[in-house]
């Protein structure tokens, strides 16, 4: 067992942009494709979120200044917000993660082939997603099985939940052939920001504001042009944070950069899946007469939205300033910042594009992740100690989802496990 997970961490460590390519080169000759074809499409898969990757470590560059800026506003914090790579390797850390991946793996096409299931999921390494709610089960219960057994259960869950949100996904990004099958935001993000914007719909005059940043789709447009809007963007948000007159600049030009390169990375990535999609459906139609299948893929290829890209730059100052507004949080949400263009995702795409809205539904998930973060410390720290994670003094992971909760409510009501 532990020969086989460091293979799978050795894998896991080389990070998605090596994973990516092996597991559509893979898929690709599953679904009989030519070697050179299948290989071909995975590296230009990989090509394109590597290419997300460098715009999005960008935007967090650009931006760094404001959010040092608010950093230094106020202390007080005690514990350390733990980001999500230490989160992933803490979960790649417990006993049972080498075999969820091949288990779930092989439930995936077992379900394809068997039941009305049309989703295969190529997103391996947001198998954390899975793994995070079993390590977090093994580390306060001490079962190995329960850990196992919740991690697999939620990677079948995600399947259909995929499966779910395909149409609305399609319709909004414009992503033929594929849809979002990372756990957090398809079973928690997804449903929680409808019912916000189902109520803002009875709330007066809110309700009536559709504030887009998509030219021609309301008379409420702003500039519509992507580049505009990060320009103006990074303005505002140099401005509010009193920086001199070059880094003005330099976040103008910046932001205006990731609001320009991000569609063409997704465009890069789609690329490579368009070929991929074709040869899974074309295998799959000729031995069934289900519906098209469509690929599970990272939440990240819906970066290129103008609306996601907008939310994240906007909501990140907000979030910033929760912190020192919300009573009692513990830590500085460095963990969140990283998470919030992801966030944005669905709450853009539940908002139809209305950045208001999605604004809204940002800044609830996030006050409900620092009060989370804060109410379950112990428990978290608990699970990155256990899980071996190179963190010293108190630590949390902040966030929330159901999963996470009901496992930490039952073991405070059993007494701690």
């Amino acid at each position: 067992m532990d020969q086989l997970l460091q293979i799978v961490q050795g894998i896991l460590d080389m990070g998605a942009t090596v994973i990516l390519p092996v597991m559509i080169t893979l898929m690709g000759l599953f679904f009989r494709m030519k070697f050179r074809d299948a290989l071909k499409a995975g590296l230009i898969v990989s090509i394109g979120f590597a290419g997300l990757n460098l715009v999005l470590n960008m935007l967090f560059e650009v931006i760094n200044p404001a959010i040092e800026y608010y950093s230094t506003m106020g202390s007080g914090f005690s514990v350390t917000d733990v980001p999500w790579p230490i989160l992933g390797g803490a979960y790649w850390a417990a006993p049972f993660a080498a075999l969820v991946v091949p288990v779930g793996v092989t439930l995936n096409l077992l379900l394809l082939r068997l039941t009305k299931l049309n989703v295969i999921n190529v997103d391996i390494w947001n198998y954390i997603h899975f793994l995070g709610a079993g390590t977090l089960a093994w580390a306060l219960f001490g079962s190995f099985w329960l850990g196992f057994l919740i991690s697999v259960a939620l990677s079948v869950l995600s399947l259909y939940v995929a499966q779910m949100v395909t149409t609305r996904w399609q319709e909004y990004f414009g992503l033929e052939g594929t849809t979002c099958s990372t756990l957090i935001f398809i079973t928690w993000v997804w449903p929680f920001t409808w019912l916000i914007n189902k109520i803002i719909d009875y709330i007066p005059g809110l309700n009536k504001l559709d504030i887009k940043v998509k030219e021609g789709e309301s008379r409420w447009s702003i500039l519509g042009d992507p580049v505009f809007i990060g320009l103006l963007v990074g303005f505002l948000l140099a401005v509010l944070t009193k920086q001199t007159y070059t880094t003005v600049l330099s976040m103008m030009v910046g932001t205006a950069a990731v609001m320009f390169l991000m569609p063409r990375m997704v465009g890069v990535l789609m690329e490579g899946l368009s070929s991929i999609g074709a040869a899974v459906r074309e295998y799959i139609q000729k031995r069934t007469e289900g519906e098209d299948v469509v690929i599970g893929m990272d939440v990240a290829i819906g970066l290129g939205d103008t609306c996601a890209i907008t939310s994240s730059i906007l909501a990140m100052p907000i979030i910033i300033g929760l912190a020192f507004v919300v009573p009692n949080v513990s830590f500085f949400p460095l963990g969140l910042l990283f998470a919030v263009p992801y966030f944005a995702v669905f709450t853009s795409m539940t908002a139809k594009g209305n950045l208001l809205r999605s604004l809204i539904s940002i800044t609830i998930l996030m006050i409900m992740s620092m009060v989370a973060g804060t109410v379950f410390q112990p428990e978290w720290n608990t699970m990155l100690v256990t899980a071996g994670a190179d963190v010293a003094g108190e630590v949390t992971a902040s966030g929330f989802d159901p999963y996470s909760f009901v496992i930490i409510m039952v073991s405070r009501l059993l007494g701690g496990g």
